[in-house]
């Protein structure tokens, strides 16, 4: 098995979820740990994936919101300071894969599958190989105990149900 990085500098590990029930918040988590072992990346069957976020270094472009989403009525960082995911099944769906894993949430694990696209494999400008990928799932956030809302005078909640995480990836052998 080979040890493969990801280039933060060129990886995004996104979120969204709908806001009054007319448009969409997105937001980001800056700073991660992953570890990912494969034998060949071009076929993700053969790897290990793992991730490690700072729920401090949420952002969604607003302090106000991410304070407020940091607090006890959502992440609760201070006493879940980490959301984590840890493959446990991939397998080839066409030409992509879905990866199932436990994501584990504010002390919460359920499993999840991410709907995985391979980006395709190159050659940086020094030689060292670059791979790409694109994932995508989606959540009740509601289940994993993050439940704050408020009801709108016109209808429906401040804040959406279903949250959708994005990950796009670029991988590059460890040294």
């Amino acid at each position: 098995m080979t040890k493969w990085t990801v280039d933060q500098s060129h990886s995004t590990v996104g979120f969204e979820v709908k806001h009054m029930m007319v448009s969409k918040v997105r937001g980001q988590f800056d700073a991660y740990t992953s570890t990912i072992e494969a034998a060949d990346l071009t076929d993700l069957t053969t790897a290990n994936v793992a991730f490690n976020f700072d729920v401090a270094s949420l952002n969604t472009h607003s302090v106000d919101r991410d304070n407020h989403l940091k607090s006890a009525d959502f992440f609760d960082v201070e006493n879940f300071s980490e959301i984590t995911f840890q493959s446990t099944d991939i397998v080839k769906a066409g030409d992509d894969y879905k990866v199932t894993g436990d994501l584990k949430i504010k002390g919460v694990t359920k499993a999840v599958t991410f709907d995985v696209g391979f980006g395709g494999k190159g050659l940086d400008p020094w030689g060292n190989e670059v791979y790409g990928f694109e994932a995508e799932t989606k959540i009740n956030r509601e289940e994993f105990g993050l439940t704050w809302n408020t009801a709108l005078e016109t209808g429906g909640v401040l804040v959406g149900r279903d949250i959708k995480i994005k990950v796009e990836l670029e991988v590059n052998p460890a040294s």
